[in-house]
């Protein structure tokens, strides 16, 4: 049992990685089996099994296809923010009922492994350990950490524009979107408008370009 019990309305920066840092990602459509596996699990009880919600395309790319009939769905959580990585996933939560991210997070990292191992015909476990969590104390540190995880592809140099990233919830903020195409819900939360948070995060790509050079020079 956790010792830090989530408290319900609270927003919560919430980490897993993979067991020994082994790549679980590694093409888009294991990227996207992903975001369809958190879309899915978000409502506490969907009323339809997920074969019938994910419809792979030939691209790789899923077709969130039968979305609207989660719609009416109770959530038991609230995404604010993602960015998924070759080895772990970042996510901004707000847990909208008692234990939501708990099951949440329980509901998606089972789902994703069982996927993953029956792919690659292997067995054992995927993920490192129970998920990390922070309680998110005010709306200017939700901000930032929003840039933090949006900038995590560029820090660790998978690219060199956080916008060329499709795994992760920046393009939702920095442009305009419509809605059925949205994971993310932040609009009641923070008040920005797109041009301005992408200036905001990109002001910071160099400086932590910067930092991932002097880390590597650190570990050589």
């Amino acid at each position: 049992m956790r010792k830090d019990l989530l408290r319900t309305a609270e927003i919560y920066h919430v980490v897993n990685k993979s067991i020994a840092g082994y790549t679980i990602f590694n093409n888009n459509e294991e990227f996207f089996r992903m975001l369809s596996v958190i879309r899915y699990y978000q409502r506490k009880n969907p009323g339809i099994s997920f074969c019938r919600f994910f419809d792979p395309s030939e691209d790789g790319k899923d077709n969130f296809c039968d979305f609207t009939v989660l719609e009416d769905k109770e959530k038991l959580v609230e995404i604010i923010s993602y960015c998924l990585m070759p080895t772990h996933f970042h996510l901004i939560l707000k847990q909208l009922i008692d234990n939501g991210i708990s099951t949440f997070i329980s509901n998606v990292a089972n789902s994703y492994a069982r996927y993953f191992n029956l792919k690659h015909k292997r067995k054992g476990p995927l993920w490192e350990g129970r998920f990390k969590s922070i309680l998110v104390k005010s709306d200017e540190q939700l901000l930032h950490l929003t840039r933090y995880i949006h900038l995590n592809p560029v820090t660790a140099l998978i690219t060199n524009e956080p916008h060329d990233w499709q795994m992760s919830s920046y393009n939702e903020y920095a442009y305009t979107m419509a809605e059925n195409k949205r994971i993310c819900n932040y609009s009641d939360i923070l008040s920005i408008d797109p041009d301005s948070y992408g200036k905001f995060v990109k002001d910071r790509i160099a400086y932590q370009k910067e930092l991932a050079k002097i880390k590597a020079l650190m570990l050589e």
